[in-house]
């Protein structure tokens, strides 16, 4: 908490107290650090970190947000996948200076929340950090709209075009979910 002065002046008191001064409190709010996490890092967790990013900064809100991936021997270094980034830009969201990276057990200290797409990746995730795993700081993105369903955002590299259309409407929407719970009540907003 922070401690500032305020120096009032109240025509009513003037002639009791030419200068009032009375403290004031004002709480300030630590930025959220949320990380996303898929396996290669290319296709979901880059379009959530550009969703939740896109929607943070369109209220105000200066939270750090970075995504990873668990399987990234192959795409460490890499931009987003192009039909994650034409999906994105069709947003008004540019992914395009995103670069992949492995997730790694350190994460857990330095993010408040740390979402998995799915729940290989969320075991995956477990694997990795062993005992810095924190069960409190993990989940999967989707429970954040289906508390406890512990249901997958489809790994879209798979398919075609509308594969991706699908996945980033469900992030989506669990990003607006994200922002309702952290940021309108901690920075705030309520």
């Amino acid at each position: 908490m922070s401690v500032t002065c305020v120096v009032l002046f109240l025509p009513y008191t003037l002639h009791l107290f030419p200068c009032l001064v009375l403290p004031c409190f004002s709480i300030t709010f630590a930025s959220m650090k949320i990380l996303m996490v898929c396996l290669g890092n290319i296709c979901r967790s880059p379009l959530a970190e550009g969703i939740l990013q896109h929607k943070a900064r369109q209220i105000g809100l200066h939270w750090n947000l970075d995504s990873a991936g668990t399987n990234n021997g192959y795409h460490v270094g890499e931009e987003p996948h192009h039909l994650s980034q034409k999906v994105a830009k069709l947003h008004a969201i540019d992914i395009s200076h995103q670069r992949a990276r492995s997730f790694t057990a350190e994460d857990f200290e330095r993010f408040d929340k740390i979402y998995a797409m799915s729940k290989d990746v969320l075991e995956d995730m477990k694997s990795i950090a062993k005992k810095k795993f924190d069960a409190a700081k993990a989940d999967l993105l989707m429970n954040e709209l289906y508390p406890g369903r512990n249901m997958d955002v489809p790994d879209p590299w798979y398919g075609s075009e509308p594969g991706y259309h699908e996945v980033f409407k469900m992030i989506d929407n669990a990003c607006e979910k994200i922002i309702e719970r952290y940021g309108m009540k901690k920075e705030g907003r309520a």
